[in-house]
């Protein structure tokens, strides 16, 4: 219970992110983007030639905005929850779609 509030209790400063919400964000970020990229030519497998350049180029852009919507969350359980949520929820469509 004590980790939980922890987690859920909102920063007394609100200039600093702290060390745990960047790492989250970072690394968050970085997870959901491959995903992304992954699932590009699964939605669109008419265009594959075509996805090769835009993957490349959607990674870089995906990765910078999902780490700051992880990174600007109110508290470090939100911060979690975006980050391990979103990437059950695209594994869970790519594992759909592959098995």
């Amino acid at each position: 219970m004590n980790l939980y509030r922890f987690l859920a209790t909102h920063e007394p400063n609100g200039k600093t992110l702290g060390l745990f919400r960047i790492l989250t964000a970072i690394f968050g970020g970085l997870v959901l983007s491959y995903l992304g990229m992954s699932l590009l030519p699964v939605l669109f497998s008419s265009f594959k030639q075509d996805l090769a350049v835009i993957a490349l180029l959607y990674n870089t852009f995906a990765w910078a905005v999902v780490a700051l919507w992880i990174a600007l969350a109110p508290t470090k359980l939100s911060a979690l929850l975006r980050c391990f949520l979103t990437t059950l929820m695209i594994g869970m469509l790519l594992g759909y779609h592959y098995v």
